[in-house]
């Protein structure tokens, strides 16, 4: 009895001491967070090579190559280009229903005879039912504005992974604005600028962290008790 009380104190112990995951939480485990960071092109080898002197000819393959039509367009890993916030999208929802139904049902007893023992009004029977309902729901939001990213990923179809976020610091927090989609090399224009229109899985995300984000969130017992509550 001892030992199996000993060992079962040696496997709380091991419990208690294992360090627990990071991303675990009070109901459960937290979904890792999107990455948002800005994406580097790797740098030259060094000692950088001798570049070969000019041969006259107008195509030097150790500048590089862009096609005329390209020009200086993103197309390659840690390159910087624009994203245009053009969101604007509004929805509206109205439901109405409505349900109406009745019967009823009468017998006549025989008014004379030995069957007379009730009057009519003992086996008539009626029912009534209604229904009416109705909802409605809005939503609408707006978001403008610019915000640089980098290409982090290119594919071989001609389109490439964008990913970046803006800060920027106030007197008293941080607003961020983030950004992450899949974007055309065809809708990058001359100025390195896509409408977020064109981007597609974007992932937009506008938040704020410091004294007014927690001032205009719930607290943790309030949140507690919206998770609990039958209501």
């Amino acid at each position: 009895m001892e030992v199996a009380l000993a060992a079962a104190s040696g496997l709380l112990v091991l419990a208690a001491a294992a360090p627990s995951p990071a991303h675990a939480g009070l109901f459960g485990k937290k979904k890792p967070a999107e990455d948002f960071t800005a994406v580097r092109p790797a740098p030259l080898p060094l000692p950088v090579p001798v570049v070969a002197p000019a041969n006259g000819a107008i195509f030097q393959v150790s500048g590089g190559y862009a096609a005329l039509h390209e020009g200086w367009r993103a197309r390659r890993v840690g390159d910087p280009l624009t994203i245009v916030l053009v969101e604007r999208t509004a929805a509206s929802k109205t439901a109405n229903s409505k349900l109406d139904s009745s019967g009823g049902a009468s017998i006549t007893p025989p008014a004379t005879g030995p069957l007379n023992l009730f009057t009519s009004t003992d086996v008539s029977a009626s029912g009534n039912r209604n229904f009416k309902g109705g909802g409605s729901a809005d939503q609408a939001n707006s978001l403008s504005g610019e915000v640089s990213v980098t290409v982090a990923e290119v594919y071989p179809n001609g389109t490439m992974l964008v990913q970046g976020q803006k800060r920027v610091t106030l007197n008293r927090g941080d607003e961020f604005v983030r950004i992450k989609g899949i974007v055309r090399f065809a809708d990058v224009d001359l100025d390195n600028r896509v409408p977020s229109t064109r981007v597609a899985d974007a992932q937009i995300s506008y938040t704020g962290k410091g004294d007014v984000a927690r001032a205009s969130r719930q607290g943790w017992l309030s949140r507690f008790f919206s998770v609990v509550s039958p209501f």
